[in-house]
């Protein structure tokens, strides 16, 4: 059961930093390349390395093998990002969030395929119940054409993602949480260096945090330890409960969007705003039902 905990803690901190995200792209990168913000991602990462290798200096003692496909899955977790972002610029939150529901469909698959994870009928209903209420969410109201290029950027980050997770998992599993946590973090360390690499990047990097330095790094310092806590919590569930039912939960990320998108709505419009009409109250109301029987059927 305390599983859940670990696992919730990715969904709430997720749509909280979802929220700073579109906040950031809204303020700071209309009109330029959102691969700098990733930078701040990886900056993270490479501050805890030390913090992790003193805590646990045997993490250097994992097999040169397991340590670059784990710093890959790291990689791939930025690629994922990227993809998000992109998404992000062009969209509200309250609809980008709702295709991260693609992601427990293919953490099954591939759980199934790589890891040998089997679940209980009732589990695979709870499961379905939360994946049901997610896409429930996915239905704009009011949208009459499909959104091509969103659709394509999120189901490749939700399958992208999906892939880090499971090689997250299959090491984790195998070798010990911290050491996979150090290499992953590595491995998006190396995805920031890289970006700073580039000219363009770089010069936009530089050049955001001249002119709005305090701004920047203060929002982005904030949203990325919110991201950080997230991502360690659902890491760790990762450990106590199958693949496919630890991103079944955080397929509430939406629900938790939308309603810290109502209290931004309601108490600080000029940081977000959300529709709050009755038809899409109630199809939130809806979708929330669907959720809360889905996390009691897996947990029965």
């Amino acid at each position: 059961m305390h599983w859940l905990i670990y696992a919730f803690s990715g969904p709430v901190f997720w749509a909280a930093s979802t929220h700073m995200d579109k906040y950031l792209v809204e303020r700071y990168f209309r009109r330029s390349d959102v691969a700098v913000l990733l930078v701040f991602t990886a900056l993270i990462g490479l501050l805890m390395l030390p913090f992790i290798l003193y805590w646990r200096p045997e993490v250097l003692a994992l097999p040169g093998r397991d340590a670059l496909v784990v710093a890959f899955s790291g990689v791939l977790y930025m690629v994922a990002l990227y993809f998000y972002l992109q998404a992000l610029q062009g969209d509200e939150a309250s609809v980008v969030a709702p295709f991260f529901q693609a992601g427990p469909l293919f953490g099954y698959a591939l759980a199934w395929l790589v890891l040998g994870e089997t679940l209980s009928h009732r589990q695979l209903a709870g499961g379905g119940l939360i994946v049901a209420g997610g896409l429930l969410l996915s239905i704009h109201p009011g949208a009459g054409r499909v959104r091509l290029r969103l659709v394509f950027l999120m189901l490749s980050c939700a399958f992208v993602m999906a892939v880090s997770s499971v090689i997250f998992k299959a090491f984790a599993v195998h070798d010990e949480f911290w050491s996979t946590t150090f290499w992953t973090y590595l491995g998006e360390a190396l995805y920031g260096l890289w970006l700073l690499a580039l000219p363009g990047p770089r010069r936009q990097f530089l050049s955001l945090l001249r002119v709005n330095t305090g701004a920047v790094l203060g929002v982005n310092a904030a949203n990325e330890l919110i991201n950080l806590g997230g991502g360690l919590g659902m890491r760790y569930a990762l450990l106590l409960a199958p693949l496919s039912l630890v991103q079944a939960i955080t397929s509430t990320t939406t629900l938790f969007v939308f309603l810290f998108g109502v209290l931004l709505s309601l108490f600080l419009p000029k940081l977000g705003r959300e529709d709050l009409s009755a038809r899409n109250l109630l199809q939130k109301s809806v979708s929330a039902v669907l959720i809360a029987a889905g996390v009691y059927l897996i947990n029965r």
